[in-house]
């Protein structure tokens, strides 16, 4: 289980990083960031945060509601971002996720002193100093609380857009590039909500 020793040995007020979402085909980019403010955390806080991978759908939305109920308590502080379809197509995947990174971190409504950000990739302009931490989700809790928080952002933005654009399944593969959300794009066409720089889009047409 995640816990607060790479916070501890940074020092001062560090902001976990992550994201969710750089592999789809469709949707957007999503950053959260995350303050631990308390010199202790309740037990349900700190039990209910993990890799956000290695949850399960449910247990990943009751982590989502006990991050906003502490968040109300002065527990931490987070703050979730986004970059869209268009700014993945213009920047890249990586300029874009660091974008929606850096938005986080500006919105969180307190300073860090450090942003500690899951990975080996760091953005350059976030406004505090920047540490990477491969495989941070598994290993510090505020990228793991990060993480859980991006990934059920993003997922019901996902569930919102196959609700207005039915037939690609994005419910269930969250816009991933599955056999069948590649064959509902070649028979459909692209959406709106498609990212055009990704293979296979890229390369401007889908056949059966």
């Amino acid at each position: 289980m995640p816990d607060l020793a790479h916070e501890k040995k940074l020092g001062g007020r560090v902001a976990g990083v992550d994201e969710a979402g750089r592999g789809p085909l469709a949707g957007p980019v999503v950053a959260a960031a995350v303050v631990f403010l308390a010199a202790k955390l309740p037990p349900s806080l700190a039990g209910a945060i993990d890799d956000s991978k290695k949850l399960t759908a449910a247990r990943r939305e009751a982590a989502f509601a006990e991050l906003r109920a502490h968040a109300k308590t002065g527990t931490l502080a987070y703050a979730i971002a986004a970059a869209s379809v268009k700014e993945i197509d213009t920047l890249n995947i990586l300029r874009a996720t660091h974008l929606a990174m850096r938005r986080a971190v500006e919105r969180l409504g307190v300073a860090p002193d450090v942003a500690l950000v899951d990975g080996n990739q760091l953005p350059r302009d976030l406004p505090c100093r920047t540490e990477g931490l491969v495989k941070g989700d598994a290993k510090s809790l505020s990228i793991a609380a990060a993480s859980i928080l991006a990934k059920v952002t993003r997922d019901r933005i996902m569930a919102l857009l196959d609700a207005r654009h039915p037939g690609y399944g994005w419910a269930s593969n969250k816009g991933y590039g599955s056999a069948a959300h590649i064959e509902s794009i070649a028979v459909q066409g692209p959406s709106a909500h498609h990212r055009l720089s990704f293979a296979p889009l890229a390369q401007g047409h889908l056949s059966l």
